[in-house]
């Protein structure tokens, strides 16, 4: 009568012995279980087998539709501008000559303050003129900065509310006194159009906010039409750059976009003043 084999042992799970396994890691052949296992190449290798190999592999950075960071956190750009501008505010509500310090006069510029075509971007005559700016800030500025990422938002911003002074000191002259952030926003609108044509979203809802506003700024006195329309035109020209540029040299166009439109505006309110 022959002796009965002896009993074999079933291989267990590396990281969790209690669990029985046939399965077994390709590249170090250590036995796992289905939760312990990851889809490779070839075959299915073990948590630890596939850490170690992501260590030699460089994560490359989701890009978004302008060659930019992808944004999915804060939007802490945008929040940083509403910030300035209602500090600003209430600065003039504190100190009554903040205003007249810093608006953007023409006579002051031909004297060498330069910094008033950036300055007076950020000033405000009324409550409610803070209002609307900021509640625009709000509505279009963190889908914006989203798509664009931080530092291409932030370039927009900046050079449609300096262009859209720069206009208002080119067109009127010394005597131009001018003050608001709605240079920005119409830049802000401009861009908008322009990257939802560039995504094929529908555009009919910015089109009629622009139309309305500029209707507003040429049907009411004391509205500066000079700022809105050049911001708007630095923003629709920036965010062309942006979108449409192509792949190869792409960041060279989007950064000599925005750098030639403020040498051509600096170059207008020089010779005009």
């Amino acid at each position: 009568m022959s002796a009965a084999p002896p009993p074999t042992t079933v291989p267990t799970c590396y990281r969790h012995p209690d669990r029985e396994t046939y399965l077994r890691c390709s590249r170090c052949d250590r036995p796992i279980c289905p939760d312990c296992m990851r889809s490779a190449p070839v075959g299915q290798q073990c948590v630890e087998c596939v850490r170690e190999g992501n260590r030699g592999v460089r994560q490359r950075s989701p890009r978004n539709v302008v060659g930019g960071l992808a944004v999915s956190g804060d939007t802490w750009v945008t929040w940083t501008f509403l910030a300035l501008n209602v500090l600003v505010y209430l600065g003039q509500i504190a100190d009554r000559q903040l205003s007249n310090q810093l608006l953007v006069y023409g006579t002051g510029i031909a004297e060498g303050q330069w910094y008033r075509l950036l300055t007076g971007t950020f000033l405000h005559t009324a409550w409610w003129h803070i209002l609307v700016n900021m509640y625009a800030l709000f509505i279009v500025g963190p889908h914006l900065e989203r798509v664009l990422g931080h530092w291409r938002y932030a370039v927009l911003y900046l050079v449609s509310g300096l262009c859209g002074s720069c206009l208002s000191v080119a067109v009127g002259g010394l005597s131009t006194l001018s003050l608001g952030a709605s240079g920005a926003i119409f830049g802000l609108f401009g861009a908008t159009f322009v990257i939802f044509r560039r995504l094929g979203l529908q555009t009919g809802w910015i089109i009629s906010t622009i139309l309305i506003n500029l209707v507003i700024t040429f049907l009411f006195v004391g509205i500066d039409w000079r700022g809105h329309v050049g911001g708007l035109v630095a923003g629709l020209l920036v965010a062309v750059a942006y979108a449409y540029a192509p792949r190869a040299g792409r960041l060279a166009v989007q950064l000599a976009v925005p750098i030639t439109l403020l040498v051509i505006a600096f170059a207008a309110v020089a010779w005009r003043v």
